[in-house]
């Protein structure tokens, strides 16, 4: 150990023995471990004695905070009859809390000059928070309120409730992509609860009480079930007083059982044609494809990358520029806790046919399971995989997004490191094997999307559809 590492364990223990002479038991704070985070970066992992975790990372390049929370709790958690609560919540927690007025949270965090956002999916919910470092006392108390006093009655749920369902027929039902995404997946599931959207069924929505939604806040905004992740110009010392102080009083919860059914094999093609207010056909596709953590998941992104991934990949140079029979090609390794889905969306010209683009799809899968892909081809597609993830790690926002997602699906939050040094290693060999193993017929769930003869012309605009996790429902 270096000299200037061994007089920051015993300044770091020095402070958590005096921090802790003074907590209550909940508040006592014990440090875990440190990450590495890149070449230049750590992350310190602390516990609290409720069993909230802290993901801390100095990072002085300039004066802001990241404050991040990330609660483990998404659709995946969620029951039959009850889907759409871990969205809702998403909605509710920027309402009112005990002794604030609904708005009121917005509103300090604008006077302050911060930002905030948040979003749920199927396998988290985490709520953002960027500000200027001397408005961390604000947000430390913001956010603890939140966690533990959040109003929830009839009102509150109601209003929250009419604004959720509207949300559902804006992005789902009234949305090309958005109705079409959630039958693939309600088509690909059979069993596991990626079955339903993030975002729930809307007899689901219509039909939460207050008594729901007390049980899921009691349950799931528990220290015990959340990660701070906090990255940005701010001394560990002084964050660790301040958060004991805030989150200390906090009690924990008695988790259930998590109870995720697996999805069992899928041996047959499914087929699904449907009628939408659309111009021209669409192809939505999806293969049944491997856990983020899985050992194939970074091969089989780089292969969707070399495929779909840009004007130069495979699948664009010919469908749209060659044979000129799309528009729009684009795919999606889902980046999931469990198995997730390869999709593929195409948007055929006029008078093509989806049948079409899935037989030029299927001659082009062929050829990468029967030839290696040339090593400058992997090498461009990892560069441009390597390019996403460091251009993300700018700010101190995008430095706690990618910790609290790596924290939150595989328990690693420097992961993003050790994904980059893997994809590095990918050779021909490995994406002529994820090829082989998940790009069959028989994996795969196909929506043909025909044009409604009897949709007009306005209903047939097809809008913009907002690509982030919440859209993702």
């Amino acid at each position: 150990m270096s000299s200037s590492a061994s007089k920051l364990r015993l300044r770091r223990e020095q402070t958590l023995l005096e921090l802790n002479q003074g907590a209550t038991p909940e508040g006592q704070v014990t440090h875990l471990e440190t990450v590495a985070f890149g070449p230049s970066l750590a992350v310190e992992r602390f516990r609290f004695g409720n069993g909230l975790e802290l993901l801390f990372c100095e990072d002085h390049s300039a004066p802001v905070i990241a404050y991040h929370t990330w609660f483990r709790v998404g659709s995946r958690h969620e029951r039959e009859g009850k889907t759409g609560l871990a969205h809702l919540f998403e909605h509710l927690m920027f309402n009112e809390v005990e002794g604030r007025k609904a708005g009121e949270f917005d509103r300090k965090l604008e006077e302050a000059g911060a930002e905030s956002n948040a979003s749920t999916w199927l396998d988290f919910t985490q709520y953002n928070v960027s500000i200027p470092k001397d408005q961390l006392p604000l947000v430390v108390k913001l956010e603890s309120e939140r966690m533990s006093r959040l109003v929830l009655r009839d009102p509150q749920v109601k209003s929250e409730k009419e604004v959720v369902a509207n949300e559902r027929r804006y992005r789902v039902d009234d949305d090309l992509e958005g109705a079409v995404s959630e039958l693939l997946w309600a088509t690909a599931f059979q069993s596991h609860a990626y079955r339903w959207p993030t975002i729930g069924w809307m007899k689901d929505i219509e039909a939460f009480t207050t008594e729901d939604c007390l049980e899921f806040y009691k349950t799931y905004y528990s220290p015990n079930n959340a990660v701070l992740v906090i990255v940005g110009d701010v001394a560990e010392g002084a964050l660790l007083k301040r958060l004991s102080q805030a989150y200390g009083a906090l009690p924990a919860s008695t988790l259930p059982l998590e109870d995720v059914r697996p999805e069992p094999p899928q041996s047959d093609e499914r087929r699904v044609e449907v009628m939408k207010p659309t111009s021209t056909e669409k192809l939505v596709v999806g293969y049944h494809s491997p856990a983020m953590g899985d050992f194939d998941h970074p091969a089989l992104s780089l292969l969707a990358e070399v495929l779909f991934s840009g004007r130069a990949s495979r699948l664009h140079q010919k469908l749209v520029r060659e044979l000129e029979l799309a528009t729009e090609v684009r795919a999606f390794v889902g980046p999931f806790r469990d198995p997730g889905l390869f999709e593929l969306f195409v948007s055929a010209r006029e008078g093509q046919t989806a049948e079409q683009l899935l037989a030029v799809i299927d001659a082009e899968f062929a050829k990468v399971q029967d030839e290696p892909i040339a090593a400058e081809e992997i090498a461009r597609a990892a560069a441009r995989l390597e390019l996403g993830l460091l251009a993300g790690l700018e700010t101190v926002d995008g430095k706690a997004s990618t910790l609290g997602f790596y924290e939150t699906v595989l328990g690693r939050p420097g992961a993003a490191f050790e994904r980059l040094e893997t994809t590095r290693r990918i050779t021909a060999s490995d994406l002529l094997r994820v090829a082989r193993r998940y790009l069959l017929p028989r994996y795969r769930n196909v929506i043909f999307v025909r044009p409604d003869p009897n949709a007009s012309k306005d209903e047939g605009a097809e809008s913009d559809h907002d690509d982030d996790a919440e859209a993702a429902e």
